[in-house]
């Protein structure tokens, strides 16, 4: 079995960077990296990853997040399709344990992710000083240090690091593209697979090291595509996504909302200096 790494790109190019450089440090190196690059062109002069690169460009605003998935999973050859968000450096053993995972189960495979705080990478890549100072994200459950454990909640998969045979993410048809801009596509794809029969599983030795950057608290600028993706989702599954920014929208007096309810109604959206300030103190936080 080969894998081949996929990641998407809207700007962040230090981020790739690091991404790619993670890469050169594998123990079982990659078929391929496939770039879906969510911009008009590629940056050029990006690093050697240690394995060939394949590009595929689809532009759109707001961002194609699940088109831009598909695209990556239809332009790669390896049998497993391990998924990094572009803010992610691997762990040099996150390719070989995706690999020995799958090489034993059917299985979407999930990886361990430690949050870094700003200026982690200033110096260069050292994973000692990563594991050092990553942090786990107060929401996710510990990972086995070794081999695999199965996951009952689908709703645990998150974009930054996952696996799966290609074979599965094509029967289910990828993510799906009704979903435009932010939020929604991941876990609509996750109730699929999980309804499809594949179990999902924590793999150890599969960690990354998930980038510092800014981010808003609740995401306002994301507003009314969260209203959207969240509606189509309660549609499509009979219950609420994004029901924790929902909440915060609501206590915001942004909208009226329920978790038993069926709809959501539109109050007021949010101004400009409410967006301005779900942004202070950002530079601080790890987890968004």
């Amino acid at each position: 079995m080969q894998a081949s790494v996929l990641t998407l790109v809207r700007g962040r190019e230090a981020h790739l960077a690091n991404l790619m450089r993670g890469l050169q440090h594998q123990t079982k190196p990659p078929a391929e990296l496939v770039i879906a690059w969510m911009q008009d062109a590629p940056f050029a002069d990006l690093p050697d990853p240690g394995c060939p690169v394949r590009h595929v460009v689809v532009p759109g605003d707001p961002m194609p997040l699940a088109a831009a998935r598909n695209r990556a999973a239809e332009t790669a050859r390896g049998e497993l399709l391990v998924f990094l968000d572009v803010d992610c450096i691997p762990s040099p053993t996150t390719v070989e344990n995706y690999l020995k995972a799958a090489e034993t189960r059917e299985g979407l495979f999930l990886g361990e992710v430690l949050y870094l705080p700003e200026g982690a990478t200033d110096d260069g890549i050292d994973f000692a000083r990563l594991d050092a100072l990553g942090r786990v994200h107060p929401s996710k459950p510990v990972v086995p240090e070794t081999g695999v454990r199965q996951e009952p909640n689908a709703g645990e998969l998150w974009g930054l690091s996952f696996a799966l045979p290609r074979e599965r993410y094509s029967r289910i048809r990828g993510m799906d593209e009704t979903f435009v801009g932010y939020g929604g596509e991941e876990t609509d794809f996750a109730a699929r697979l999980s309804a499809s029969g594949l179990p999902f599983f924590w793999t150890g030795g599969a960690r990354s090291y998930h980038q510092h950057h800014p981010v808003c608290v609740p995401p306002l600028q994301h507003f009314d595509h969260i209203l959207r993706n969240a509606s189509l989702f309660r549609e499509r599954h009979g219950r609420w996504c994004m029901d924790y920014w929902l909440g915060q929208f609501r206590d915001s007096g942004l909208i009226e909302w329920s978790e038993d309810g069926s709809a959501i109604t539109l109050k007021r959206r949010p101004d400009p200096a409410e967006i301005a300030a779900s942004r202070e103190g950002s530079g601080e936080r790890l987890f968004s």
